[in-house]
């Protein structure tokens, strides 16, 4: 299953082997894009469709295979199942015929680890209903929606919708500005975009085209401008600009172009407060200091690209990162949400990138490990404009910092 690269609010659809699940989907869609039999097991890997839901838009649904799988195979299969917790901002746990034991309260444990609202949805009731004291009971007991439903004669789905809306986050499914905070009407903003080896042919990246469209949301005016050409335009501009926002990786040009009377900060540090875990970067960025050799980082991308021989990710932090700290130092990469290559403890720092192409849920789940280890984490333009010493001028539009104060 491709992961990752979608940032519409995920649901996912948990239960039982022939709980009808796939069944659950198709209702929801109005389509048939899951397979339906009654051979139990049918769905092996978690499978992932884009639908739209009225008054919440565009989602992806997650179906995963039965939590009561058995053998090797159907343990690896429960596995990736789990897994996909990881990715969801909420869950649908589909149960029938009244049957309610340690598969589901398992499950449910699982979505309390990871902090997944839910709903319990009794399927098949066409065949049995749901008993008013299984409901109450259940209900009681979790303190969420219990809905007995038919996925055969979805005559309530409209209920089952308006229950599911209630439950998803609202920020997984509603935008927030990126800069609305940092502006006002008539604003102009400064990008600087480079356009170099790794910008793609004939369009701007995703940050950049998100932060265009947020200033215009918020009634001010893009400034868009190659780091080469900022000086001169500098020279001439008025007004002046009220804020500037550049790649990361030309942060000390920026830095000495930009004056220091207008703030400056980075498309990535906007992304990382915007959805990342901006508080526990705070904290993990200054630890970057106190590398040491043989520790080993971990870099998080979010999606999967053409690397270049100059890739921000893997060639630019590392060799930054290096040079900084003057240690011995070593590097993995995982793009993607995939799974890690070693234990997360043998992790000195990890790095996150912005994080544009997939959920801020997405983004906190794959550092929740970290996290609770106690191992600091950082985004890549936090981490760039730390080795760089300009850190305290790129979050100062965010956080107000004392003066000489190191760790925030």
């Amino acid at each position: 299953m491709e992961k990752g690269k979608d940032a519409k609010p995920h649901i996912g659809i948990f239960g039982r082997r022939n709980n009808g699940k796939s069944s659950i989907i198709n209702a929801l869609t109005g389509q048939d894009v899951a397979i339906v039999s009654d051979i139990a097991g049918t769905t092996t890997d978690p499978v992932k469709k884009s639908m739209e839901i009225p008054g919440i838009g565009p989602v992806i649904l997650i179906d995963t295979a039965g939590i009561d799988d058995s053998g090797e195979l159907g343990q690896k299969r429960i596995e990736k199942s789990l897994h996909a917790l990881t990715t969801v901002d909420a869950a649908l746990l589909i149960i029938t015929g009244n049957a309610f034991n340690e598969y589901e309260r398992n499950l449910i444990s699982e979505f309390n680890k990871y902090d997944v609202p839910y709903l319990i949805i009794h399927n098949k009731s066409d065949l049995e209903p749901i008993s008013e004291i299984v409901k109450a009971s259940l209900s009681k007991e979790f303190g969420t929606s219990i809905i007995d439903f038919s996925a055969i004669r979805p005559d309530n789905l409209e209920t089952l919708i308006s229950e599911l809306k209630n439950v998803i986050p609202e920020t997984a499914y509603r935008s927030q500005s990126l800069i609305g905070d940092l502006v006002k009407q008539g604003d102009t903003v400064l990008l600087i975009t480079p356009i170099d080896i790794e910008a793609p042919e004939g369009r701007l990246i995703l940050p950049q085209i998100q932060v265009i469209r947020d200033i215009l949301d918020n009634d001010c005016v893009a400034l868009v401008a190659k780091e080469r050409e900022v000086d001169a335009l500098l020279r001439r501009q008025s007004p002046r600009p009220a804020l500037a926002i550049t790649d990361s990786q030309v942060f000390p040009k920026a830095d000495a172009s930009v004056p220091k009377d207008i703030p400056l900060t980075s498309f990535s540090i906007i992304l990382a407060r915007h959805k990342g875990d901006f508080p526990n970067y705070l904290k993990g960025t200054p630890r970057l200091s106190e590398l040491k050799d043989g520790d080993r980082v971990l870099i998080l991308e979010s999606c999967t690209h053409h690397v270049s021989c100059d890739d921000i990710g893997r060639v630019k932090i590392p060799r930054w990162l290096s040079n900084f700290s003057g240690k011995q130092l070593q590097f993995d990469v995982v793009a993607g949400l995939n799974q890690l290559p070693r234990d997360i403890h043998e992790y000195a720092m990890v790095i996150q990138c912005g994080g544009c192409m997939i959920t801020r849920r997405q983004i906190i789940n794959r550092l929740k490990p970290a996290v609770d280890a106690g191992i600091p984490v950082t985004n890549y333009g936090m981490a760039i404009a730390w080795v760089h010493g300009i850190y305290k001028r790129a979050v100062a539009p965010f956080v107000q910092i004392e003066a000489g104060e190191e760790y925030l």
